[in-house]
C-alpha cells in the first residue's frame, strides 16, 4: 500500500517575511495571482536510470526477509506467497492518459530488470487487474491510503462485496493466482505512475515497508517514486527458481544469501548492519505527523515525538533524517527557526549517506526557496544545481518542476533573463506531468514568484 503523498506536492515557505532565514521586520506576503503562461507540452521521461543496489548483500538479506515476511502492520506471514508462472496484467475500465503508457514502462522495466515472466494482457483472466478509481472512492475504504493491492478479488466492486470477510486477508495466502491494484483516477500523472510502479511491485511480490531502508519505494517517506535497483533485485530473488510458494522465514533465510551473491556479486562484502527495529511509536508519531484529519498542534507535536524516538535510539540513517525533515516541515508555519535548524540537521544526516540524493534535494528545494526569499540569488542557484540532477534521476517531475521555478526567479534575480524564461518553461513542462492539473500548475509558479523579495512591491 503506497500512503497518500507525504512529500508530493512539496510544501513551500509562502512569503517573504515567513521564509526570511534572518531578522527583518515583517511586511504582507505579495498577493501574486495566478499566472498564465501558455503551457508547453507535457515532459515525460525517458530512459529510465534508477538508483543502483549499493548496499551489502547481508543487509539486503536481512531486508529480503523483513520485507517478504511480515505486513506493513507488524504482522507476520507464515509463508511466502508469489504467482507460479507467467503472470498476466491487465487495465479493467477506462485509464488517465497517461497510465498506458506508464504501466507499459514499469512491466518492461521488470522484465528487463527483475526477469520477470510479466506481460500486458486484455483477458479477463488476468493474473493482476488494475482499476483506476475515483479518490472520493477509494478513501471511503482506505482513508489513509493513495493507492492499494488486494488479493482474491478483480475489481473494486468485487472487493468492497467482500470488505469484511477473509478474502483480502494476506496472511492466510500461500499461492497467488489474482489480485486487484486499485489506483486513484483523477490524480497527477506522476502520482499515478507512483502507484503503478508501488503496487505492481507489491502485487506480485514482497508485501511490507520499511522505513529504516533508504533506497526503495517500500518504504511509506514516499521519498522514492519509481522502482529502484535494490526494488528490482529483490524482485528477482522473490522468483528465483530455489524459492517458491509456500516457501516460510526460516527456509528463506538459508538461500536469500546464496541468490544475492548470484545476482549480485559486488554486494558480497562486510559491512555493519543498521538498527533493524524501528519501534511502533515513532511509526505513530510519523503517521499522526502527516496523516489526514489532525490538528496541526498535534502534528507538530508528533514530529517532535518521533524525533524524541530517533534520538533516543541513536539512530544515523534517513529514519533520523526524515524525523529533522518532519520537524523542519511542520515547523514553517509556527517557528522559521526551528524549521531551518531541523531542515541543515536532515541536510547533514542525508548527505552522510550514500543512497539518500533524492532526500537531501526535498532540504534542498526547501533551503533554494529560503535563499530565494531573503534575495540570495546565488545560493538558491547552488541549492538548485545541485538538487535537480537527483530529481532528474529519480523522476520526481512535480520536484523538478518546483526547483526550476525557484531556479527561474533566481536567474532573473541575478540578471540573465533568457536563462530564467528556459527554466520556467521546462518547469512547466515537467508540472504538467508532476501535478494535478493545469490551474495547480500556475498556481504554483505564482506562489514560487511570490517569493522573490521585488515582487508584489
Amino acid at each position: 500500500m503506497r500512503l497518500r503523498p507525504l512529500l508530493i506536492p512539496v510544501v513551500l515557505c509562502l512569503g517573504v517575511a515567513a521564509c526570511a532565514p534572518a531578522p527583518q521586520p515583517a511586511r504582507p506576503t505579495p498577493q501574486v495571482p495566478p499566472l498564465t503562461d501558455r503551457l508547453p507540452p507535457m515532459k515525460q521521461f525517458g530512459t529510465p536510470n534508477p538508483l543502483a543496489a549499493r548496499r551489502s548483500n547481508d543487509e539486503m538479506s536481512r531486508d529480503f526477509l523483513d520485507l517478504s515476511f511480515m505486513m506493513e502492520n507488524g504482522e507476520a506471514l507464515p509463508v511466502m506467497s508469489r504467482f507460479e508462472g507467467p503472470i498476466t496484467v491487465a487495465i479493467r475500465g477506462p485509464s488517465p492518459p497517461t497510465a498506458e503508457h506508464d504501466l507499459d514502462r514499469v512491466i518492461r522495466r521488470l522484465r528487463n530488470e527483475a526477469k520477470l515472466d510479466i506481460s500486458r494482457t486484455t483477458r479477463d483472466t488476468a493474473s493482476v487487474a488494475v482499476e483506476f478509481v475515483p479518490v472520493s472512492q477509494l478513501r471511503e475504504v482506505a482513508p489513509t491510503a493513495a493507492c492499494f493491492v488486494v488479493p482474491r478479488v478483480t475489481s473494486f466492486a468485487d472487493y468492497r462485496a467482500h470488505l469484511r470477510g477473509p478474502e483480502p486477508d494476506w496472511t492466510t495466502l500461500t499461492q497467488r493466482k489474482n489480485v486487484a491494484v486499485f489506483i486513484p483516477a483523477d490524480e497527477s500523472p506522476q502520482e499515478i505512475r507512483d502507484c503503478l510502479n508501488e503496487e505492481l511491485a507489491q502485487a506480485v511480490g514482497p508485501l511490507n515497508d520499511l522505513y529504516r531502508i533508504p533506497d526503495t519505494v517500500f518504504n511509506d517517506d514516499n521519498f522514492h517514486n519509481i522502482l529502484t535497483g535494490f526494488d528490482m533485485l529483490m524482485l528477482r530473488a522473490y522468483y528465483a527458481p530455489e524459492l517458491h510458494s509456500g516457501t516460510t522465514r526460516e527456509q528463506a533465510a538459508a538461500i536469500v544469501p546464496t541468490l544475492l551473491q548470484r545476482y549480485n556479486p559486488k554486494g558480497s562484502y562486510s559491512a555493519a548492519l543498521p538498527d533493524p527495529e524501528t519501534p511502533r511509536a515513532w511509526i505513530r508519531a510519523i503517521e499522526t505527523s502527516f496523516g489526514p484529519g489532525t490538528a496541526d498542534s498535534r502534528r507538530i507535536t508528533a514530529a517532535k515525538h518521533a524525533l524524541q524516538i530517533a534520538t533516543k535510539n541513536g539512530w544515523t540513517d534517513t529514519r533520523m533524517g526524515f524525523s529533522q525533515f518532519a520537524v523542519a516541515r511542520l515547523s514553517l508555519d509556527g517557528d522559521v527557526g526551528q524549521a531551518l535548524d531541523a531542515y541543515l540537521n536532515a541536510a547533514r544526516i542525508f548527505r552522510t549517506l550514500p543512497d539518500a540524493d533524492i532526500h537531501a534535494s526535498h532540504v534542498d528545494m526547501q533551503m533554494a526557496a529560503f535563499a530565494l526569499s531573503s534575495g540570495q540569488a546565488d545560493a538558491a542557484l547552488m541549492l538548485t544545481d545541485v538538487a535537480i540532477p537527483a530529481a532528474r534521476k529519480s523522476e520526481n517531475a512535480s520536484l523538478l518542476a518546483t526547483l526550476l521555478m525557484i531556479r527561474s526567479e533566481a536567474l532573473r534575480l541575478s540578471g540573465d533573463k533568457s536563462g530564467a524564461a528556459a527554466a520556467r518553461r521546462e518547469s512547466l513542462g515537467w508540472g504538467r506531468y508532476g501535478y494535478k492539473n493545469d490551474a495547480e500548475l500556475r498556481s504554483r509558479l505564482a506562489e514560487v514568484q511570490a517569493l522573490s523579495p521585488d515582487r508584489g512591491l
